[in-house]
């Protein structure tokens, strides 16, 4: 069991994001110690870790709850996650190569301020 506060350090959120998720229906059945402090299981952990990383790859909260519906619906709905989670791969598949191609015009910019800086011998060669 893990309290609040060992749950922000592990997967690097506050306190009210926890909260949050939880008043959402994101993280389910939040246990209480005997003070009445929140306390996650090893289990709720890697949910939260998951929900993080769908959520930091661009889904949106209201997606992220759509998606845990599905999930409390049991196997049922195995191959409509798993459609869920492909066509969200490829969003950010597709969101990487952007931002691939766009590093990549920001490298040559760069490759041209240091030739032109080098040129007129404002570094050291």
């Amino acid at each position: 069991m893990y309290t609040i506060g060992e749950v922000e350090s592990m997967a690097g959120i506050n306190a009210s994001t926890l909260r949050y998720y939880e008043k959402e229906g994101i993280l389910l059945n939040i246990g209480r110690n005997e003070s009445g402090r929140r306390v996650y299981t090893e289990e709720q952990l890697k949910w939260l870790k998951f929900v993080l990383a769908l959520k930091n790859t661009g889904m949106s909260i209201e997606e992220i709850k759509a998606y845990m519906e599905m999930t409390l619906q049991g196997e049922p709905t195995v191959m409509e996650r798993r459609e869920f989670l492909v066509q969200h791969k490829e969003n950010v598949e597709k969101q990487m190569a952007e931002m691939f191609a766009n590093l990549e015009r920001i490298n040559q910019k760069i490759a041209f301020y240091d030739a032109t800086v080098l040129k007129k011998g404002y570094l050291d060669a």
